[in-house]
């Protein structure tokens, strides 16, 4: 959202690049410790895809719907608090149902639990 802001593009083209930076930094935040513990490209990458999908799509979700439904959040500037404000609250409040997502994979065994299983291992 920053850098969109910054740069001046529209409410979709702004969202379009959160989501796809969340979803980029978010399975490379997965993919890196499991290349370094050992574990082949593809099976990080499937690793990863299973980890962090529903996690991020929960997340994005959550957090680009506040913004959109924020009266003005979406056309505040870089000095406005309320861009900073309604980030934040944003962020805060998706963390709810994301955590719930991920404790209910990882309970299941799956989500983060496959990566946990993963690290120190080779594949």
């Amino acid at each position: 959202m920053v850098l969109a802001t910054w740069w001046g593009w529209g409410d979709a083209a702004s969202i379009a690049l959160a989501v796809v930076l969340a979803f980029f930094f978010g399975y490379s935040l997965t993919l890196i410790p499991l290349l370094r513990a050992g574990t082949a490209l593809a099976a990080a990458i499937g690793i990863a895809l299973v980890a962090d999908t529903l996690s991020i799509a929960t997340m994005e979700l959550v957090d680009n719907a506040i913004l959109i439904v924020w009266p003005g959040a979406l056309d505040a500037g870089l000095a406005e608090f309320l861009f900073w404000g309604s980030l934040a609250i944003a962020l805060a409040v998706a963390w709810g149902p994301t955590f719930l997502v991920n404790r209910a994979l990882i309970t299941r065994g799956k989500g983060h639990a496959r990566a946990h299983a993963a690290h120190g291992r080779a594949h």
